[in-house]
């Protein structure tokens, strides 16, 4: 039977700004990948959402950011990857406090947004993202862009990695993620989603925005919290993937 981890960013409402439907999407992933604060979320959202995903048994990540609320992490930064580490350091450490006084543990870590894009290809912010990680904890799961620099660092490390794909974002050629800014980049069709998901979960093979088709091997699969269609997507996404004999599992369980 063929396997894979279903993701989604959560933890994004901050104050009184709600964002997502958290409490239902956590009925349906395996992984939960949590804001701490830089991009999206606040003291008492990351711990409420901690709490929720540990109810429903789901594998708390830490979704590591630019420190950016107003752009919700998807403006780039000029950082160094000095800063970059001491960065995803510093919010692991923030999960972790709610992780751990909530009687569970912290099984993986994903940056958000830009500084996602830009450690997929500049390998030097992603092997101090990837030292970071093994310094909080060896056996923490690095979550990156399949086929990326991101992937690359860890493992070189001897880190832990999962090779991640995304049901709802167009792909270019080369394997990267169409940007944001471009039309088309965004699925908004759940059907269209739902054929690339299943494509690379059972196949291994995604349609690029050129019509081009690229072998994509990929451990975990991305929803996004933030969509209109979130819950939606998830459902069907869940029930196709069991349908077509694909298990749902997060990455290191049994």
């Amino acid at each position: 039977m063929t396997r894979i981890d279903l993701n989604c960013d959560l933890g994004e409402s901050f104050g009184a700004w709600r964002m997502g439907e958290d409490a239902t999407l956590l009925e349906l992933v395996s992984s939960a990948n949590i804001a701490c604060g830089f991009h999206a979320g606040d003291p008492l959202i990351m711990q409420q959402t901690v709490r929720l995903a540990a109810a429903r048994g789901v594998a708390i990540g830490a979704h590591v950011s630019l420190p950016d609320l107003q752009g919700f992490g998807r403006r780039e930064m000029r950082v160094s990857a000095d800063e970059a580490g001491a960065m995803t350091l510093y919010q692991l450490g923030a999960l972790h406090a709610f992780v751990r006084a909530a009687g569970t543990r912290l099984a993986h870590v994903k940056p958000h947004g830009a500084l996602y894009n830009m450690a997929a290809r500049d390998r030097a912010l992603a092997d101090a993202i990837a030292r970071a990680a093994q310094a909080f904890d060896p056996q923490l799961i690095l979550f990156g862009l399949a086929a990326s620099a991101l992937i690359d660092a860890g493992k070189a490390i001897g880190l832990p990695v999962a090779a991640e794909a995304f049901a709802d974002r167009r792909y270019c050629a080369d394997g990267s993620l169409q940007p944001r800014g471009e039309a088309g980049a965004v699925i908004d069709d759940n059907d269209d989603a739902l054929e690339q998901a299943l494509g690379i979960a059972r196949d291994g093979v995604v349609v690029t925005v050129d019509g081009s088709r690229v072998n994509l091997r990929a451990d975990t699969l991305c929803l996004h919290g933030d969509g209109v269609h979130a819950v939606q997507l998830a459902r069907q996404l869940r029930a196709a993937l069991e349908q077509a004999g694909v298990r749902i599992a997060a990455p290191g369980t049994a």
